[in-house]
């Protein structure tokens, strides 16, 4: 990877819909070289994918909430079918499996607090692998970017 492939990705990171040429012409190569040297960056892994970033709130999801859950019991078992259990979950943003007093952080969306308390009250303590569930509703997002430094 060198600079240019730098360059590529951080516009890239910006904004996805960036033609060849329209590369080329910021990162100072020709639109063929930019062509394969996205191709080689997907192959490899570097990009993973396009997506459009769409707006929580018009999309009517006004709360962020984080949800720390910690395990019944602390085996490989339980731990997969609580993973499974998330995977399935479209409002669950993000997780993280933590080292500490919390076994998960997990990032939800909902679109009222009413919407909070059943997937709470239904999806989560009722799991057979939770045993216990603390929530936060987030009241400002200071920062939320997908970008990584490049």
């Amino acid at each position: 990877m060198d600079q240019y492939d730098r360059k590529m990705l951080a516009l890239l990171q910006e904004d996805a819909r960036l033609t060849n040429n329209d590369l080329g012409e910021r990162v100072n190569l020709s639109p063929s070289q930019c062509s394969r040297r996205r191709q080689r960056l997907e192959e490899e892994g570097y990009i993973r994918g396009y997506r459009a970033m769409l707006d929580r709130e018009k999309m009517g999801f006004s709360l962020v909430n984080i949800i720390t859950v910690t395990l019944a019991t602390h085996n490989r078992d339980n731990a997969r079918r609580f993973a499974e259990l998330l995977s399935d979950l479209p409002e669950v943003q993000e997780a993280y499996a933590l080292t500490g007093e919390m076994d998960y952080v997990v990032k939800v969306v909902t679109p009222d607090l009413k919407s909070l308390s059943e997937f709470v009250n239904g999806v989560l303590l009722p799991h057979e692998s939770v045993q216990h569930v603390k929530t936060a509703i987030v009241l400002e997002t200071l920062k939320e970017t997908p970008s990584l430094p490049v």
